[in-house]
């Protein structure tokens, strides 16, 4: 998914340096990387500086970084019993960022995204309008995609979003769905909208998708490229992605979660929202699911960085990540 999403970005227009970042002993398959991207960028009359690195001197100057870095996750698994194993990874990556590219605004895509973007806010020391994580997006892209079918209408009339985790609890928001313009709920049809299957559809999404062909990538890849073009063109849209809210929703928050914000050049900025009584219910669930892990997670990373410094007898005055 991850050389998908370089390749939809690199088409960007606003994009005119791309940089194939891995870790050390990837050299090979990086530049392998490199030289067809090199070939379709030949093909499409495209010119990006293009570079595979292993070296993090080479992220200096970047303007938005991407980590996808992480186990990926197998058919049936949880999203959530990947937390402790890829928060080592996202620390890591998320300090290295902070070093080299300290005026970058970070998207985390690896999972589960909730928590490894409270991670990379965490590991980075950046305030919490330049790190934020796919979250909700695509979903809420499935989710518009079954309703524009039910309807028999241009995707592009259907306006909805997913709040909430990227994975079980998440909340559908129809109370913010319309349709050209109109209320959802004001619709005839609604009365006979399969929402629950809807809602179902999208969760089990990715694994279905896992489970026929080995991994999700086009459905991503585009999503990612999405985001980086609302960024790099400073379009102040409004898109449904992890991250940190304090009170923004219905007076809920202290965590980062799937919500509706606003991207530009500067980074993400929650907007303020009051939803249903029944959507506040159900955030809230997501929201003290996600807490909940977040907060193991982080002691466990606090924990495991101690003992580390306690072996080796370090002491680390300026450390990026507690």
């Amino acid at each position: 998914m991850g050389q998908f999403a370089a390749y939809a970005v690199s088409k960007i227009p606003f994009v005119s340096r791309l940089v194939l970042f891995g870790r050390e002993g990837n050299e090979d398959f990086l530049e392998g990387i490199k030289l067809d991207f090199i070939d379709s960028f030949s093909a499409l009359g495209r010119d990006v500086k293009l570079s595979a690195s292993t070296n993090p001197g080479d992220i200096e100057g970047s303007d938005v970084v991407i980590i996808t870095s992480g186990v990926p996750r197998s058919p049936g698994q949880d999203r959530l019993d990947l937390a402790k194993q890829n928060a080592r990874v996202v620390a890591y990556y998320s300090k290295m960022i902070a070093g080299y590219a300290p005026d970058a605004i970070i998207m985390v895509v690896s999972n589960p995204v909730d928590v490894m973007t409270a991670v990379a806010l965490e590991c980075s020391g950046f305030i919490p309008s330049r790190v934020f994580g796919l979250g909700t997006h695509l979903d809420s892209m499935r989710l518009k995609s079954y309703i524009a079918n039910h309807f028999s209408v241009h995707v592009s009339e259907v306006h909805t979003r997913i709040i909430g985790e990227h994975g079980e609890t998440m909340v559908p928001l129809w109370s913010a769905t319309t349709i050209g313009g109109i209320q959802v709920q004001n619709l005839p049809e609604f009365s006979s909208l399969p929402k629950d299957e809807f809602v179902e559809c999208v969760k089990v999404a990715g694994s279905e998708i896992i489970n026929k062909c080995g991994a999700t990538i086009y459905g991503p890849g585009e999503a990612i490229a999405t985001i980086v073009r609302t960024i790099l063109g400073n379009e102040n849209r409004i898109l449904s992605v992890s991250a940190y809210i304090r009170s923004e929703v219905n007076d809920i928050g202290d965590v980062c979660i799937g919500v509706p914000v606003r991207i530009n050049r500067k980074g993400v900025f929650p907007v303020p929202i009051r939803i249903s009584e029944e959507e506040v219910s159900g955030f809230q669930r997501s929201v003290d699911r996600i807490k909940s892990i977040t907060s193991e997670v982080l002691s466990d990373l606090k924990s495991e960085n101690a003992e580390i410094d306690k072996k080796n007898n370090v002491v680390h005055e300026n450390d990026l990540l507690f």
